[in-house]
């Protein structure tokens, strides 16, 4: 069958390709794509081409499909999975697999499987090692935002604390303990902070910072203060521009911090988690960098005196995904604010190679029809010459601005096919 998808044939080389889509094996299930959103993962693989690590070499001969962030439906099923998935069940994939003892994952390295596509063969790998994950949901694009908030999760879940004397370690955030987020008014940061305010293992006081005032004040205003409170949890928004280790300790009380969480790959943040740990603090650096070289001071009398410790975490596993989802479904998240722009398969190729200089949130795309990437706060002006966009701009407006399912159905069912 023919299909679409953006592809990488090289460094900064991606292309919206139409080719032959080969029939699936008996090992295989070929899905239909309807949804998927653009991690900067992919940014960072499509600049670096077959340097990156999850990229093979051959991809000038193989090129792979970009995108692993999706969601949609089953539409074929290989013989060997018949007794296991039914045509026509929606689902979601964990792409973080283990592929022949090498790093390369859907959305990186396959030829025939990825998300920025119409349609993607899925490996046997996804299947074998429980990576294609049912979905119940209504919404497509919660499903493609399970990925990234398994990556959230994962990284509450990697912290851990110790005890003197006892050589084992405490796994999770400090429960009823104090949690910053540093740099964590994006989209990972925001999803971050309704994770922390709804999961089952709160802190006591949320601290989050930005530089950026009109992003503070667009966090504060999905995940407020109130509902955190109702949770337990006192959330404190801070613009850390100026004074930022002191105006960080003296909102602790000059306790500090027994998590703390970086979530931009800048030093000058990296270095500000570490001055705020506690005791036996725990420092995740979240945020992947470009630069291999990246580096930053960290004290290391602390390390030694005060048990402070550092962790990094790339990705969430298939029981943080699975978690993901059951608390979407039991709308305990509502990942909606992650998401600022919107667009179909023909916007990605652009929208991947620009990613940093394009402000906002997640962008997510659907892959099945033509759109312009366009913001949410864009709709209304974008409504003038277009009707489409004028419709989502009334039914966006009225959930806060932010997209949802009611959108995502209009959408669909109006939009021009690719």
């Amino acid at each position: 069958m023919l299909n679409k998808a953006v592809r990488m044939h090289g460094q900064n080389d991606l292309r919206l390709d139409t080719f032959e889509l080969p029939e699936i094996k008996d090992d295989e299930i070929l899905v239909k794509v309807i949804s998927d959103s653009i991690c900067m993962s992919s940014y960072k693989a499509a600049i670096q081409g077959s340097n990156h690590k999850r990229v093979p070499t051959y991809i000038d001969e193989h090129p792979a499909i970009i995108g692993h962030e999706f969601c949609g439906i089953i539409e074929k099923i290989g013989a060997k999975w018949q007794d296991r998935y039914a045509v026509g069940d929606k689902f979601t994939i964990q792409p973080n697999i283990a592929y022949k003892d090498t790093m390369m994952t859907p959305g990186y390295a396959f030829e025939f499987c990825g998300g920025d596509s119409q349609y993607a063969v899925l490996l046997p790998e996804v299947m074998e090692q429980d990576c294609l994950l049912k979905y119940r949901g209504r919404e497509f694009f919660y499903g493609s935002l399970s990925e990234p908030l398994s990556c959230i999760i994962g990284t509450f879940h990697a912290q851990y604390h110790t005890k003197p004397g006892v050589y084992t370690h405490e796994m999770g955030i400090r429960e009823g303990g104090n949690l910053a987020i540093l740099a964590g008014a994006g989209p990972m940061g925001l999803g971050a902070i309704d994770y922390a305010i709804h999961c089952d293992r709160k802190p006591g006081l949320l601290v989050v910072t930005d530089i950026d005032q009109a992003r503070l004040d667009r966090a504060a205003s999905i995940y407020t203060a109130e509902e955190a409170k109702k949770n337990g949890v006192k959330l404190v928004y801070a613009n850390t521009r100026e004074n930022a280790v002191q105006t960080l300790m003296d909102i602790s009380g000059g306790k500090g911090y027994d998590d703390v969480m970086v979530f931009a790959p800048v030093p000058a943040v990296i270095e500000q988690g570490d001055a705020i740990l506690a005791f036996d603090g725990c420092l995740n650096f979240f945020a992947g960098p470009t630069n291999p070289a990246l580096s930053a001071n960290f004290n290391f009398y602390n390390v030694h005196y005060a048990a402070h410790h550092l962790v990094g975490t790339s990705g969430g596993n298939t029981d943080d995904m699975m978690e993901a989802l059951e608390m979407i479904a039991e709308g305990k998240m509502n990942p909606s604010g992650m998401i600022t722009h919107v667009g179909g398969l023909n916007a990605v190729a652009e929208t991947t190679l620009n990613l940093p200089k394009i402000p906002g949130g997640k962008k997510l795309v659907y892959t099945n029809i033509k759109l312009p990437l366009t913001a949410i706060d864009d709709f209304a002006k974008a409504g003038e010459d277009n009707p489409i966009f004028a419709k989502l701009a009334e039914i966006c407006g009225r959930n806060n601005n932010l997209w949802c399912g009611e959108a995502e159905a209009y959408l669909l069912a109006n939009a021009e096919k690719i």
